[in-house]
């Protein structure tokens, strides 16, 4: 009887449904399948149909009531917007995810060894509330060029004027034909030499009146003397009137202004204007040409043009990180929790330093974790849209374009070719699938170990 019971037991526990149709649980097969098919239309009117219809619409014509076959997909693959769609395609599918995994590892490992480490996790998981058009709302300001309105500029240029020195009057130039002239690189000197104990006049216009610092003081003609003097001064009577060259009453002097004196191309002495815009070299500088360096007009720095067709995609990228490194960092969290201490410990005792724990035992045990993640980031950037759509500029948007972006333009922008549209969406499926395939195995290997 033991024996019977037991040789009827497994057949009893396995998957083979018992007679009458029941499942192993004892529900019947067709109310099972009753239970399923809310589902089943559910995924057949939302997946399979749009599939299937947008394959169809792929081989007819813009109107959609000429048969093509697959000239839309030649022509997808001959036009240039579409090519550099699925470049940059490419580029984020390669690029994003790895660094937002890289990203989500180090924030994940580095918080456990802080006692803020949650509050840290909270502010970095944060931007995943926030929509796709938000975010680039929210960068596209960030990015703007303008350092008053652009964070990003503003820290650039903060920086970079720390380090160089700012011009003294960008945009200043002298009158045409007049004793100054251009001399390269954005200098301008005088067209004849300077004689000992004479005082030169180097007049300039091309600066607003109302943008000279507060306070600046009238020109004053330098007083002749040992060496060289002159004065620097803004050529332009308030209110029109006076004579071109000659420091008339009300003019402005230009004070802060670098005065070189050159002889033979070798800067022999220099000197800075002062307040009333005079300067005086010594009398090495006679017989020396007067040249007025290009720093002392160069425009004010502006920092990096971050959505210009250079950096666009790069700068989009970006923003993409900073919204999904706190997905990474949460999964690959959660898997840092499941490894074993002991490990660590035992490879710590043996005289492994902390980034050959990190890279021989940490990384690996996370393998699979990491995995997941790199997989579901490459679906989700394979898709990626509004981002870029927000954030790139329209003088850039063709350098930025993206195969989900070039879809949406192609069907429903000036195009309006919805069997172009189609092809790239069912080119879209295909890339997509076999990154599905991989993690549909991946997981049945899983589920049999």
């Amino acid at each position: 009887m033991a024996t019977a019971a037991t040789a009827k037991g497994p057949a009893a526990s396995g998957g083979a449904p018992s007679a009458g149709g029941k499942s192993v649980m004892g529900t019947r097969r067709w109310v099972a399948g009753l239970f399923l098919l809310p589902a089943l239309v559910l995924l057949g009117a939302l997946v399979v149909y749009p599939i299937g219809y947008t394959t169809w619409r792929s081989l007819f014509d813009k109107a959609g009531s000429g048969f093509v076959g697959l000239h839309n997909y030649a022509s997808v693959f001959s036009d240039d917007s579409t090519l550099t769609a699925l470049r940059n395609t490419a580029v984020w599918v390669v690029v994003a995810p790895v660094l937002a995994t890289a990203l989500g590892l180090v924030f994940a490992v580095l918080t456990e060894r802080v006692s803020w480490g949650t509050a840290f996790k909270l502010v970095v998981f944060m931007p995943m509330a926030i929509s796709m058009l938000a975010a680039g709302i929210i960068f596209r300001l960030v990015y703007e060029q303008d350092p008053a309105r652009g964070a990003a500029n503003a820290v650039v240029v903060g920086v970079h004027d720390t380090f160089a020195e700012s011009s003294a009057y960008p945009g200043a130039r002298p009158r045409p034909n007049g004793s100054l002239a251009a001399s390269g690189g954005g200098s301008y000197t005088t067209r004849d030499a300077a004689g000992e104990g004479t005082a030169v006049g180097l007049p300039l216009i091309g600066v607003p009146a109302a943008k000279l610092p507060a306070g600046t003081a009238d020109a004053r003609p330098a007083a002749a003397g040992p060496g060289v003097s002159g004065t620097v001064w803004l050529d332009f009577k308030p209110g029109g009137g006076g004579e071109p060259g000659v420091i008339d009453a009300g003019e402005k002097a230009l004070e802060g202004v670098k005065v070189e004196a050159v002889r033979d191309g070798r800067v022999v002495a220099s000197a800075t204007s002062g307040t009333d815009g005079t300067f005086s070299l010594p009398a090495s500088a006679a017989d020396a040409r007067l040249r007025l360096p290009a720093s002392n007009f160069a425009e004010p720095y502006n920092g990096v043009d971050w959505l210009g067709p250079t950096l666009v995609t790069p700068a989009i990228i970006g923003a993409y990180l900073w919204m999904w490194a706190g997905f990474a960092m949460v999964l690959i969290a959660a898997g840092l929790a499941g490894v074993p201490r002991e490990l660590m410990e035992a490879a710590r005792i043996d005289g492994a330093n902390e980034w050959q724990v990190f890279r021989r035992i940490t990384v690996p045990l996370l393998a699979p974790v990491l995995v997941v993640v790199v997989v579901t980031l490459m679906i989700n950037v394979m898709k990626i849209f509004d981002l870029v759509y927000i954030v790139a500029p329209d003088t850039s948007k063709d350098e930025a374009n993206v195969l989900a972006l070039q879809l949406y333009l192609s069907s429903f922008g000036a195009g309006n070719d919805q069997g172009v549209g189609s092809a790239i969406g069912v080119i879209l499926l295909l890339l997509v699938v076999p990154v599905m395939v991989f993690n549909i195995r991946r997981l049945r290997r899983e589920a049999r170990r």
